[in-house]
């Protein structure tokens, strides 16, 4: 289930993180925020209970928080973006070499970005500008907005939305999922629950499982 493999793997890197030595570059913060300057280099960067913020051009390697947001400048690199319980906004011209995962909260990427990994939450809105995504983009209850000239390969994967023992979801709703003017989507769109989906008469898309498209012409549906 993505909520549990999200939730595992983030837990664990936390883990990891809290019981190593730290290297001199590394930033790590427990109760607040942390800022990377423009142009700085970095190494991984943490914190609970706080927000992240990336300046523009600066470099980093792993970028987590729990409790809080990342918000990047333009051009930033980074190895790995992921949080639980905040949102992720990733500004234009970004290069993520490896995911962007998000437990409750919303993913933006601006245009030019450049995703190699692969893009996932579990509740929140994913929307991708003009950006390319390789790895493919996976949600289980929020929306997904694949705007004019994305890219996305690795298909798109909306997760069936399982309550679980402690009801995690019961207040699980219908996404919606727009794939927009002159977006290529490569791979196969997997719905494993009902989703509303529009897709643009300019748009390119893979095989469709689980839905029925509802075709659209302009800018939005």
């Amino acid at each position: 289930m993505l909520y549990r493999s999200l939730t595992s793997a983030l837990a664990l890197s936390l883990a990891l993180a809290s019981v190593a030595h730290a290297a001199q570059d590394d930033i790590d913060k427990v109760l607040g925020s942390v800022q990377v300057a423009a142009g700085q280099q970095a190494g991984d960067v943490g914190t609970v209970d706080g927000a992240v913020r990336i300046g523009a051009g600066a470099g980093v390697r792993k970028v987590h928080t729990v409790n809080g947001a990342i918000d990047t400048g333009d051009r930033v690199t980074a190895q790995a973006l992921s949080t639980v319980n905040g949102a992720i906004v990733l500004g234009r011209d970004g290069h993520i070499s490896g995911d962007v995962s998000a437990v409750n909260g919303g993913i933006d990427l601006g245009s030019g970005g450049e995703i190699d990994g692969r893009v996932s939450n579990v509740d929140g809105r994913i929307r991708v500008a003009a950006a390319h995504v390789a790895g493919g983009i996976a949600t289980v209850a929020g929306d997904i907005e694949i705007g004019a000239g994305a890219r996305i390969e690795g298909g798109i994967r909306v997760e069936k939305c399982n309550t679980g023992r402690l009801g995690w979801f019961n207040h699980c709703r219908k996404p919606r999922v727009v794939i927009g003017p002159g977006a290529v989507v490569q791979g196969t769109l997997d719905f494993r629950r009902q989703v509303d989906l529009y897709v643009s008469d300019s748009a390119q898309v893979g095989p469709i499982k689980g839905a029925t498209p509802q075709r659209f012409s302009g800018d939005h549906p």
